[in-house]
């Protein structure tokens, strides 16, 4: 792995612990804040992996203020995912 790919890959899970307990706590899908934060860095860097081709084409040149936002909000968005994934398989919602 070249820098680039380390560096989104670390803005990637710090992203995804933030998106994973700002998500929870505007919502009822919350494991309390360090599994939040597990939990949505495991997300962010999952999604990173999964949608590394979306940044290619930013960080052909190195990086780019393009490129490390759409890392945040990749690492951001699939860390709240997977937040909520596993809080309804930890705690199902009952109705």
């Amino acid at each position: 792995m070249d820098s680039t790919t380390i560096v989104s890959l670390i803005i990637q899970v710090i992203a995804g612990a933030a998106g994973g307990n700002i998500f929870a706590k505007i919502t009822q899908f919350s494991l309390g804040t360090v599994m939040n934060s597990v939990v949505g860095a495991v997300g962010g860097a999952i999604g990173g992996f999964i949608f590394q081709g979306l940044a290619a084409g930013l960080t052909s040149g190195g990086l780019s203020i393009g490129a490390l936002l759409l890392a945040a909000a990749i690492g951001a968005v699939s860390g709240a995912i997977l937040t909520v994934v596993a809080s309804l398989f930890w705690e199902p919602i009952e109705y």
